[in-house]
């Protein structure tokens, strides 16, 4: 593989990349553009600066396995639920091993109990926000995609798709719209 700069090259392409050939190397870039992320999830999960690292070498791992069997659409949402999954199942395996009298003293305080009900609002709006996404049309699920999800400019993203500044953002402005208006009908319908 020759070197070149690989920053201008989308998660999406990158996945196209490994999917075509299964060369573990654009993974290997697409996953260091996260490992920041997945050290916030874990830090946030299990709250120990070790096993936090330890369990970014895991879910790289599991993604490596994951990704030969799945067809990922969006891999950053993608990710961040592979990262949450893994970091819950770790915490129910550790409540599993504490003895009874040391879990009584382990059990929430009101504060990380509001936490933890926070962490679920949050996971659950995350969930919604990834279905809601792919109700919209196909123009604002792009645009939208793009500029949030992708972090491009609106020229980027006209460039790319060939719709004009102004179908950019409007395809944005009503995406985002639309998808405030379907994750607050998916809210009232949980």
């Amino acid at each position: 593989m020759r070197i070149e700069n690989f920053d201008h090259i989308t998660d999406q392409e990158l996945l196209e990349r490994f999917q075509r050939d299964h060369n573990n190397e654009w993974l290997g870039i697409l996953l260091q553009r996260y490992t920041l992320l997945l050290l916030g999830v874990c830090m946030k999960y299990l709250k120990n600066e070790e096993e936090a690292k330890d369990s970014v070498q895991q879910i790289f791992l599991k993604v490596i396995q994951e990704l030969g069997k799945y067809k990922v659409a969006y891999f950053k949402s993608w990710l961040y639920m592979v990262a949450k999954n893994y970091c819950l199942m770790k915490l129910r395996d550790r409540q599993g091993k504490i003895p009874a009298e040391l879990s009584e003293k382990l059990l929430a305080t009101p504060d990380e109990e509001a936490n933890l009900q926070q962490m679920a609002r949050e996971d659950q709006t995350l969930e919604l926000m990834e279905d809601a996404l792919k109700e919209l049309n196909r123009e604002q699920q792009q645009c939208v995609t793009l500029f949030y999800l992708q972090k491009k400019s609106y020229q980027e993203i006209s460039d790319e798709t060939g719709f004009s500044l102004m179908q950019v953002k409007s395809h944005i402005q009503n995406g985002k719209r639309n998808l405030k208006i379907l994750i607050e009908k998916k809210l009232k319908a949980s």
